[in-house]
């Protein structure tokens, strides 16, 4: 089923994403975990895309299996990083052929060691010109990208949602958001986006806190922030992982339940290939929205 139709059907959607590894002892450990998925029922799975996409095959055997093998929906990401049109349009080939039929359209991360992004010969620099691509060539759910504290490369806030219009003009069904801790940038942005006449669903995207250092690197890199309050309780107690990750998973938990009562369109989880935790939120958020005062 399309995202854009679960969407549809059963809001919010509740999903999770991984990486898939390197080596085949790795990907099976990871087939293992998501496959023990299956009795929560999350509305999808996602799969990304390393770097120059040099996972390409192991995405999309890894999304072809989740839905054929283990039956669950899921999505596989697609960048422009480090491909042409000829080889970007043979891996939505490659995708549709296995019957995928949800794609995550993304530009990819700069090359490591250069700051700004630089496109291959032959391919695109932009991901609402990889929407587009897409959108001419098959008929699929495309999802994309967005930043509720603007992109790290943008100028300001408004260029970047100026760019999102763009993007979501090319054909996008709907969006997920970068990770964030703080709701009120999100339902900013969501309002932001709504005026200026973008109406796609917005998916939240939340990471729980697992390391002080690991959540330093990530929201300095993606440009999100982090709560003074939140950053101060995890650093007092930086030398216990086990408490930091108590922390995490609690302000995680209170994130996904005050934007579920703010009607968000979906909750996915960028679990780090550590579904532990994020299991654990997402069996509290369900049972909150199985209770008569979440329907109300």
């Amino acid at each position: 089923m399309r995202i854009s139709q679960h969407i549809e059907q059963s809001k919010p959607t509740l999903s999770f994403e991984f990486f898939p590894p390197n080596s085949d002892i790795g990907f099976w450990d990871l087939y293992k975990t998501i496959e023990a998925l299956k009795p929560i029922e999350p509305s999808y799975v996602s799969v990304t895309y390393g770097a120059g996409g040099a996972t390409r095959k192991k995405t999309t055997d890894l999304v072809a299996r989740i839905k054929s093998d283990i039956g669950m929906e899921s999505m596989a990401h697609l960048t422009c990083a480090g491909h042409t049109r000829a080889e970007l349009g043979q891996a939505v080939d490659d995708l549709r052929m296995r019957g995928i039929e949800n794609i995550l359209a993304l530009r990819g991360d700069p090359h490591e060691g250069r700051d700004s992004f630089e496109p291959t010969d032959g391919g695109f620099q932009h991901a609402n010109q990889l929407v587009a691509f897409i959108r001419d060539r098959c008929d699929v759910c495309i999802g994309a990208a967005c930043y509720p504290e603007a992109h790290p490369e943008a100028p300001n806030a408004q260029v970047d949602l100026d760019n999102l219009k763009r993007k979501v003009d090319a054909g996008v069904d709907f969006l997920i958001t970068q990770l964030f801790f703080d709701n009120s940038a999100f339902l900013s942005f969501r309002d932001r986006a709504a005026a200026a006449g973008i109406t796609v669903p917005i998916i939240a995207g939340i990471m729980p806190v697992l390391s002080v250092g690991q959540v330093k690197r990530f929201t300095e890199m993606c440009g999100a922030s982090i709560p003074k309050a939140l950053l101060r309780k995890i650093e007092a107690v930086e030398d216990d992982p086990e408490a930091v990750r108590h922390i995490g998973m609690y302000h995680s938990t209170q994130q996904c339940l005050e934007l579920l009562e703010q009607r968000v369109a979906g909750v996915h989880f960028y679990t780090l290939n550590r579904s532990t935790a994020t299991r654990a939120i997402y069996q509290l958020i369900k049972a909150s929205l199985a209770t008569p005062a979440a329907h109300s």
